[in-house]
């Protein structure tokens, strides 16, 4: 018996080393999709290397599709694009704004001291938008 609680009182080191000290992260678990057979193998299309296929993964477009949105097909929101351009598009905007930008930091350096005096300081706003009555939930709590 005292040999027993010797040995036992001498075990200053983990006895399994590689035991799992925390459990999973449920965050980190994405369910695969199942898989699905082709109408046709004699039809089957060209393998794309590095392309998606239809079992892949897709959390994002997964969440939008099950909060009842439409996924974008494209790689551009259609449907922004349209509203923003419903009054037309000037096909010379990006050099004019480039102009504009030249003459506005001309002389003051970096992009930063030229418009700084258009920065908005987060703790003033949250203060303007709470004077409002507005609820900002990410904003902290009231001292």
């Amino acid at each position: 018996m005292a040999l027993s609680a010797l040995v036992a009182c001498g075990q200053s080191r983990d006895r399994m080393a590689n035991q799992v000290k925390t459990g999973p992260d449920e965050f980190s678990v994405v369910p695969a999709k199942p898989l699905q057979e082709p109408a046709s193998y004699s039809s089957l299309p060209v393998p794309t290397p590095g392309g998606a296929n239809l079992t892949d993964a897709t959390p994002n477009a997964d969440a939008i599709v099950a909060l009842g949105g439409r996924v974008p097909t494209g790689a551009v929101d259609g449907g922004i694009v349209n509203y923003a351009s419903r009054y037309g598009v000037d096909p010379t905007i990006r050099a004019e704004l480039a102009e504009a930008d030249a003459k506005k930091r001309k002389g003051r350096g970096s992009y930063e001291r030229a418009y700084k005096r258009f920065a908005l300081d987060a703790y003033e706003e949250w203060l303007r938008l709470r004077a409002l009555g507005v609820k900002v939930p990410s904003a902290p709590p009231e001292k």
